[in-house]
């Protein structure tokens, strides 16, 4: 059978840590899809196209990566997509309960069919986050050190 992950998230922008996850991931899975989500409800900072075009070009060095838009629940989305793992990142603690409680939402109403992987942000990008990303942008701050190099505004 083969190991396909989703790796989802909204992306605005994409950060050393999510690209830290995804690079760490590559060799446990036969395919990763990083799937950007989209919820109409939240305000996003950058376009989608944009989100897009940044995930693409920073993963173009992985074949087993592949970039998808999505919307509705993601274990609809895995099923869809024939995937068996949703990949996730993790900071701190908080991050830790929270994923936690969605992890086991997902195994519950999925059958246990869907499994979530943990990784470990590595410690130099552990303070990393889209949102601290953002408010470095909007006041002029050097952002570069934060994201891939294929993310310039």
């Amino acid at each position: 059978m083969e190991r396909i992950a989703v790796f989802p998230g909204s992306f605005d922008p994409i950060t050393l840590g999510h690209y830290d996850i995804v690079e760490r991931a590559v060799p446990l899975f036969d395919q990763i899809i990083v799937a950007i989500g989209q919820n109409a409800q939240k305000n996003y900072m950058f376009s989608l196209e944009q989100r897009k075009k940044w995930l693409e070009d920073s993963f173009k060095p992985f074949p087993n990566v592949r970039v998808d838009i999505y919307e509705g629940l993601t274990v609809d989305y895995c099923k869809k997509m024939g995937a068996n793992f949703i990949l996730r990142g993790l900071r701190n603690p908080a991050d830790f309960e929270f994923e936690k409680a969605i992890a086991h939402t997902n195994r519950a109403i999925t059958k246990k069919d869907i499994e979530t992987v943990f990784l470990l942000t590595s410690s130099g990008k552990s303070y990393i986050s889209s949102s601290i990303v953002r408010d470095v942008l909007r006041n002029g701050g050097n952002y570069e050190i934060l994201v891939p190099k294929e993310v310039r505004i």
